[in-house]
């Protein structure tokens, strides 16, 4: 089966047929999957009136566990939004009372992060939700090769520069 792609490295085959172009075939497909899975994620989010960041957050709020509460630090360190997203997606949170932001008792200079009750409602409301769609993206692949390319896709995140082990 051919698609766009396949197109693409042939031409880079005829034109500069002494470069090799074979890695664009993987980077590409990686890069129109990222986007198709974004896109879906999005509609599963937006049913929820969320976006992928304050899924995050809350979600990383949530199984931290009793008293879902975290500093700003640990949040960002955990979840898959950047350090410089944090603050400004824990205002738009505390903004809709899903979070609130108390001072850190063993740090009087720092705070601390909390899942609200609401906040902890829509998360529990969302995830399974969240968890369908992704088992519905992933179910054409078997376990064995979901593991598989689990593990290859950590092998091009490591390669690439990326942090295996939060941010």
């Amino acid at each position: 089966m051919t698609d766009h792609l396949d197109r693409i490295l042939e031409q880079w085959r005829i034109e500069k047929p002494h470069l090799d172009a074979s890695p664009m075939a993987v980077i590409g497909r990686l890069s129109r999957a990222s986007a198709a899975i974004n896109s879906r994620l999005a509609i599963t989010f937006a049913k929820h009136e969320l976006d992928s960041s304050s899924f995050d957050v809350l979600a990383t709020l949530l199984r931290s566990g009793t008293p879902y509460c975290l500093t700003p630090a640990v949040l960002a360190r955990d979840s898959m939004i950047s350090t410089s997203a944090v603050a400004q997606r824990l205002n738009k949170l505390e903004s809709r009372s899903l979070v609130t932001r108390k001072v850190n008792p063993d740090d009087g200079r720092g705070t601390l992060v909390a899942l609200t009750p609401a906040g902890r409602t829509l998360i529990e409301e969302a995830l399974p939700d969240h968890l369908a769609t992704e088992h519905a993206i992933t179910g054409l692949l078997t376990k064995a090769e979901q593991a598989q390319l689990a593990t290859l896709l950590q092998k091009l995140a490591d390669g690439a520069g990326g942090q295996s082990a939060g941010k």
